[in-house]
């Protein structure tokens, strides 16, 4: 792979992961309702969760994704569907503690990690996109495999990134929520993220 192919690359993966889309919007939740200590579990969940999307549209899933109008409608519609629950759950959650780390540690990290993966790794419009969007700067004259993980590892590596400043970021201003008023403010703030990612999700047409 040249470096004029994967600067490129670089550059236009930038540009994606600067629109927050669902997972961002997960974490950004997370880190609002939990603290910075959902930040490991949220960045991790995701990256996973990046890594087997973006994988599985590079081994056939996109394409059989792009092909079939039943099936994409059903992950959509299931992924659409967790994030509203995800939500609502959010919305409610207890706010009368004293405490702001007790509060902040009602959900178990594993959940947590596996909430981020699921809506990053399940997304069908992601699997479609990474399809169309990576192989546009393969060498078709080089071997596909050494750019398939080049191209792989950038943009994991790149969305851990953009997903840690957004995790650091949000978790910086529940300090500023110590009171249980306060805290309820920000967890139905991170709740109506998750409920609107899940309206935008099932909104999605196919292209």
């Amino acid at each position: 792979m040249s470096w004029e192919h994967w600067s490129a690359f670089v550059l236009a993966s930038v540009v994606v992961l600067a629109i927050p889309g669902p997972t961002i919007l997960l974490v950004i939740s997370y880190a609002l309702g939990q603290g910075r200590r959902s930040a490991v579990a949220t960045v991790s969940g995701s990256s996973l969760g990046d890594f087997v999307a973006i994988t599985a549209s590079l081994l056939g899933a996109g394409a059989i994704l792009a092909a079939s109008s039943t099936l994409f409608t059903l992950l959509k519609l299931v992924g659409a569907a967790y994030l509203v629950w995800l939500g609502i759950k959010m919305w409610r959650a207890p706010t009368l503690t004293r405490d702001i780390k007790a509060a902040g540690a009602h959900t178990p990290l594993r959940k947590i990690f596996g909430n981020c993966f699921l809506v990053t790794a399940l997304n069908p419009k992601s699997i479609i996109f990474f399809t169309a969007f990576v192989p546009q700067f393969v060498d078709p004259a080089s071997a596909l495999t050494p750019q398939f993980v080049t191209l792989i590892v950038t943009f994991v590596s790149l969305a851990t990134i953009n997903a840690v400043m957004w995790a650091m970021m949000a978790g910086s201003l529940r300090v500023h929520f110590q009171k249980p008023t306060a805290m309820k403010i920000a967890n139905r703030i991170g709740g109506g993220f998750l409920v609107s990612a899940g309206l935008l999700t099932a909104a999605v047409q196919r292209a």
